[in-house]
């Protein structure tokens, strides 16, 4: 009987992540001072760009790389940039990324790696990917 419990258990805790993914939050991405802050958006998850070292400089810069000419004028201030991300709890999948660096869409997926840590990766087609790492601001 105690050996039966002990195995319950430890099945348990296996199957328990180690950590309470909740992605939802402000994340620091590499490189440019660009915070997006994601959040729900009905049963999927979305991201907008809450600012950058080049919006922090001009908060009216609008989106000229857009590959969408009628899209170059929008602001870049507050811009979602990731949808449609479904799954979880650690990982979602099926989601967009829009990369305003080059004006690009690519499919992705978020994966957190800790509470604090997640990695994006967006693809043009597998295996022509890019994998970024964000880290939790609040």
């Amino acid at each position: 009987m105690f050996r039966t419990m002990m195995i319950a258990a430890a099945l348990g805790a296996l199957a328990t992540p180690a950590f309470a993914a909740d992605v939802t939050g402000l994340w620091a991405t590499p490189g440019n001072g660009g915070q997006v802050e994601i959040s729900r958006c009905g049963n999927s998850l979305c991201g907008k760009l809450v600012t950058s070292d080049n919006i922090k400089t001009n908060p009216a810069l609008k989106d000229f790389r857009n590959k969408d000419e009628a899209q170059r004028g929008r602001p870049l201030k507050n811009l979602q940039m990731l949808y449609d991300f479904t799954g979880g709890p650690t990982k979602w999948t099926g989601g967009k990324v829009y990369n305003p660096e080059d004006g690009g869409t690519y499919s992705g997926t978020i994966e957190m790696l800790s509470d604090n840590e997640l990695k994006l990766k967006g693809c043009i087609v597998a295996p022509l990917c890019k994998t970024q790492k964000w880290t939790r601001l609040k």
